[in-house]
């Protein structure tokens, strides 16, 4: 008879444990954008600044980072609002890109982020709509586990940037490729094509261990040819076919 009464005592007790309200958090997955003048701007994940001297004049500043700070589904962004960024964050204009602006971003190459206006215009810098021919130099860089980008190969020759080219236009799709983890994490790697353009196009690539892959459109598998060119110290290998 002991035993039971106890035994109703704990369930009491743990009935009112739980009578009480229970706080909820929800996870939001944050766009990266920024709105500015009634117009919500998205990242450019394609694109980089070519040069800081296509910075143009100040036209706002971040007055609220939502992220971490945002939790309801429902909630509305205001102009003065961005995902990532934090108050105060200065945001540019774009010389003679009148849908882009630009806020400072250390880790970024060439330390700038672009946004476009998604309302007002396409993303323009997928692979299909860079300008090959009008290719005048080449970065790649390594982005290290701290999320910095270092500079390892510049091309400027025009025989060098056409076999790079090649290399890429010759990617073999894969979207069922998995890459190995033997290793561990990939390698990152981005390349940066630069023409008379204020945006500078940029890829990303990986290295498993094992094989390159990139995602032009789906995943894709590169030839091992491009380890001619991701490792500085590494001269060029067999000359290939141009077409």
């Amino acid at each position: 008879m002991v035993r039971f009464n106890i035994s109703i005592l704990l369930l009491l007790l743990l009935s009112g444990c739980q009578t009480g309200p229970t706080e909820s958090h929800t996870t939001i997955d944050w766009v990266d954008f920024i709105k500015l003048e009634n117009t919500e701007y998205n990242v450019v994940y394609n694109g980089v600044i070519a040069d800081e001297k296509y910075i143009s004049e100040k036209v706002g500043k971040v007055n609220f980072k939502v992220a971490d700070n945002i939790s309801d589904p429902g909630y509305k962004i205001k102009n003065g609002d961005a995902a990532f960024h934090e108050k105060g964050t200065e945001i540019y204009r774009v010389k003679d890109k009148q849908y882009l602006i630009a806020v400072k971003e250390p880790h970024e190459i060439n330390e700038y982020r672009i946004y476009f206006a998604r309302d007002k215009m396409e993303d323009e810098w997928h692979l299909k709509n860079m300008p090959m021919e009008k290719v005048k130099r080449v970065e790649i860089y390594h982005t290290t586990l701290s999320g910095e980008n270092k500079k390892i190969t510049e091309l400027t020759s025009l025989e060098e940037i056409n076999q790079l080219l090649y290399i890429l236009k010759k990617s073999e799709n894969k979207p069922d490729f998995q890459p190995s983890m033997r290793n561990g994490d990939p390698e990152h790697y981005e390349i940066v094509f630069y023409t008379s353009d204020p945006i500078a196009h940029k890829y990303n690539i990986q290295f498993d261990g094992i094989t390159f892959y990139w995602y032009p459109w789906e995943t894709a598998v590169l030839s091992n040819d491009i380890s001619n060119f991701i490792n500085k110290n590494n001269k060029m290998g067999r000359r290939l076919p141009l077409d």
